[in-house]
């Protein structure tokens, strides 16, 4: 018996933090949920990214990550939002925060506002800046989210 009172006190415990799991960031509001949660793409160079798979998300969103694998030009890399057919919502970048001439992990930051966009599901695409246009230096990592 007391160890389901533990239990029950623990778990609303976390229910009451759930800030601490899934925070609201920059004014955007963002919630997880378990729709598509499949990284794709390059998913082995994100090291990390603060917005998670499938997580709920609108309004204007501050995120930072760490990828490794070249992905930035002039300390850019670009962002871009697709629909669930994976095309272009919308364009933005991101600036790199560690030295990015190189093809280890760079942390970078940035922020995007998803305010207007269709709703429904859709990815976060970090995208290799590639002045060069060949597919060959093409790469990308897809977040799935959903845009609320």
């Amino acid at each position: 018996l007391v160890l389901i009172i533990l239990m029950v006190i623990a778990i609303s415990i976390m229910l009451k933090n759930k800030a601490l799991y899934f925070p609201t960031l920059s004014g955007g509001q963002t919630e997880q949920t378990n729709t598509n949660t499949q990284i794709l793409g390059n998913k082995d160079d994100l090291v990390s990214f603060s917005i998670q798979p499938g997580e709920k998300v609108n309004g204007v969103v501050s995120y930072e990550g760490v990828i490794k694998g070249g992905y930035f030009f002039e300390g850019n890399i670009v962002i871009n939002i697709l629909d669930a057919n994976k095309g272009v919502l919308k364009k933005s970048h991101a600036t790199a925060k560690t030295e990015w001439m190189t093809a280890g992990p760079v942390t970078f930051t940035g922020s995007i506002d998803f305010t207007g966009l269709p709703k429904g599901p859709a990815y976060f695409d970090i995208h290799k800046d590639n002045p060069s246009g060949l597919p060959a230096n093409d790469k990308s990592v897809l977040v799935p989210i959903v845009i609320q």
